[in-house]
């Protein structure tokens, strides 16, 4: 109890906690789309491709400011994603295919941007790692405020657009003869996931938040058959994940935040995925063991 309150009155902890949990709860809400859609994968290509953009804003500027940065992420994973829904449009390549190239290739750049970074006499590079595996620790006020705003305005259009979106997950013919611009609202929802992506970088990082954006949908899947219950569980799943793993850095000297979540969101869904009643893994077998003994003849 008396480690309880000390968290509670620990300044940083709670701005780490809020922000991890805002970006918990954010994921679950969009990936809960992407995972319908089953473009889970594009969170992982943009997250991946955001790391040449952040180390060329810092060689073109010099400044390691957040909103550079995240800036030059932003742009980054916008030119993968065209370029993937380009290849996929004009080309018979398929779209994993696509994903995959474009993934390994900007990934690949990136990493040897930053080596390149690395070799210069000067210290400036120093702190980009972060953004490759996360760094919540790092968080400050200011950083948790622009989370918040990023978060509201995704929040904002989601809601606006909730139905529009609901069409084009699950019918996109009929939401195309109903005269929706499918193609229009295909890009908003992707440039939400990307301003979610890198919003995410400096807490997560670019190599958890594609496990971010689907353990809590695919958790929340298995409870519900609703989309507005599973955005609903998948927030609380991704946002309890982002709360409980901070607490658990904070008490674990040497824990990483960025892993933790990870760790714990995946513990919510391998649960999920087992003992969902209705669709868990044990509920079924279990199912199966009981009307198999129900049909069963009886011998007297």
């Amino acid at each position: 109890m008396n480690v309880l309150l000390s968290l509670l009155s620990d300044y940083t902890f709670l701005m780490v906690a809020a922000g991890t949990a805002l970006l918990g709860g954010l994921c679950g809400i969009l990936g809960s789309f992407a995972v319908l859609r089953r473009e889970s994968l594009i969170g992982d290509a943009v997250s991946h491709a955001s790391m040449p953009g952040i180390v060329l804003a810092w060689l073109f500027t010099g400044s390691k400011t957040t909103g550079i940065l995240l800036a030059g992420a932003m742009l980054s994973g916008l030119v993968c994603l065209l370029l993937i829904r380009l290849i996929v449009r004009t080309s018979r390549l398929p779209f994993d295919c696509a994903l995959a190239l474009f993934l390994s290739v900007f990934f690949g750049g990136g990493m040897v941007l930053l080596t390149y970074a690395k070799r210069l006499p000067d210290a400036g590079h120093a702190g980009l790692d972060r953004y490759l595996y996360g760094q919540a620790g790092t968080l400050l006020a200011k950083d948790v405020a622009v989370c918040a705003a990023g978060g509201l305005l995704i929040l904002l259009i989601t809601f606006l657009f909730f139905k529009e979106f609901l069409l084009i997950t699950f019918d996109a013919d009929y939401a195309r003869s109903a005269g929706l611009p499918v193609r229009a609202l295909t890009l908003l929802l992707s440039l939400l996931l990307i301003l979610l992506i890198v919003l995410g970088l400096q807490s997560a990082g670019a190599v958890f938040m594609s496990a971010l954006l689907t353990a809590p949908a695919a958790a929340a899947r298995q409870w519900t058959r609703s989309l507005k219950s599973m955005c609903f569980l998948a927030a609380l799943f991704g946002a309890l994940s982002g709360a409980a793993a901070t607490a658990a850095s904070c008490l674990i000297p040497g824990l990483p935040s960025g892993p933790a979540v990870i760790c714990c969101v995946f513990g919510i869904a391998v649960f999920s995925l087992l003992f969902a009643p209705g669709r868990g893994i044990l509920f079924c077998m279990i199912r199966r063991l009981l009307s198999g003994t129900e049909r069963s003849p009886r011998h007297d």
